[in-house]
């Protein structure tokens, strides 16, 4: 297995161990992040319904001048918490997607912690 795709592997194995162990309902919406090397993405879903309830990603256009960085990713989180109380939910449960909490995940979650959002 050459390195690439062992640690594709290895990312892969990660996600799975910590998303058996969670689950999002409507009261209580799974946060999954998503970083590509450009930009971050973050949904709250309902995993019963299988409904995501509200969405962020860098990708929009009021977005434009955010970049992938710790302090884009502390906007996202802050955006994301300001859709979600539009959206009548408090708290979540945080997916981070296999990801290492540090950094651009940990600043994302900091940022919806301080606009209100319960984990």
């Amino acid at each position: 297995m050459d390195r690439l795709s062992n640690k594709r592997h290895k990312h892969a194995q990660r996600k799975r161990r910590v998303r058996k162990k969670i689950l999002g309902t409507a009261e209580r919406p799974r946060l999954t992040v998503f970083k590509s090397h450009k930009n971050i993405s973050v949904q709250a879903v309902d995993d019963i319904t299988g409904r995501t309830v509200a969405s962020v990603s860098t990708l929009e256009k009021e977005f434009a001048e955010v970049k992938r960085s710790v302090d884009g990713a502390k906007v996202v989180g802050q955006k994301i918490a300001e859709r979600l109380k539009a959206a009548k939910v408090k708290t979540v449960i945080f997916d981070r997607n296999g990801y290492r909490y540090h950094g651009i995940v940990k600043a994302l979650a900091d940022g919806a912690r301080e606009s209100g959002l319960e984990f």
